[in-house]
């Protein structure tokens, strides 16, 4: 079994927005993020321990500014706390092992797939495309991804 960690070489790699987002709990600006827009199968992973977070076929468009995923790949993997900054009661979604910040999660997301809606930043993520999976340690979850055809 992988074991993943708070990686302190991949904090010190983390570019500015990165670490702020992971390390400090920011948000980045809403339509910038690089996966935002992102269509190909895989899984996001967290960028500082590398623990599977959420895949692709549960990645949705929910017009927030932001990825938006339905549930996580391995819930184990995802703390959800609450979050009562900024004056309002949010649930923030942080990485289990690598106590990254990646965003908060809300109940209105699509009814039929579980009502939930993990918006997540980018800047707090590492995909990895479906064909690269199993290269990369991560093809127990090729499962959890929609077929290439």
């Amino acid at each position: 079994m992988t074991r993943y960690t708070k990686d302190p070489d991949a904090i010190a790699a983390l570019d500015p927005e990165q670490y702020w987002v992971t390390q400090e709990s920011g948000t980045e600006r809403p339509g910038t993020g690089r996966y935002l827009e992102n269509k190909e199968p895989g899984i996001y992973v967290d960028i500082v321990s590398g623990e599977p977070l959420f895949a692709s076929s549960d990645k949705y468009e929910s017009g927030c500014g932001w990825p938006s995923f339905t549930k996580p790949i391995e819930p184990a993997h995802i703390n959800e706390l609450r979050d009562d900054s900024h004056g309002m009661v949010r649930t923030e979604v942080r990485s289990t092992h690598g106590d990254s910040h990646l965003g908060h999660v809300f109940p209105d997301g699509p009814q039929d797939r579980g009502g939930l809606r993990y918006c997540i930043n980018s800047a707090s993520l590492r995909f990895i495309h479906r064909d690269d999976m199993e290269a990369e340690g991560y093809g127990d979850y090729l499962d959890q991804v929609e077929d290439v055809t």
